[in-house]
């Protein structure tokens, strides 16, 4: 069973956002790790230094790494911002 953490980072990100796009972030986050393979969800990131994989969620990503049965939540932010 997958589960997701948050670095120190991505817990600063979060709490900046709207409560409403927080809650969709959790949720959502929350159904891809309860399925077998929360990687079909996610789009490899080619030439992005901070993390290996991204959720769309709206217009918001969600960097993050997979470190065995964890997706570790890198950073997250609006897709205007979280690129630069």
């Amino acid at each position: 069973m997958y589960r997701y953490a948050f670095r120190e980072q991505a817990l600063k990100d979060i709490k900046k956002l709207p409560k409403d796009v927080q809650i969709r972030i959790l949720k959502k986050l929350d159904y891809f790790v309860s399925t077998d393979n929360p990687l079909q969800f996610a789009d490899r990131l080619i030439n992005f230094e901070i993390g290996t994989y991204r959720y769309r969620i709206g217009n918001y990503r969600v960097i993050f790494d997979l470190e065995e049965e964890v997706v570790v939540v890198i950073t997250l932010g609006h897709c205007r911002e979280i690129y630069r």
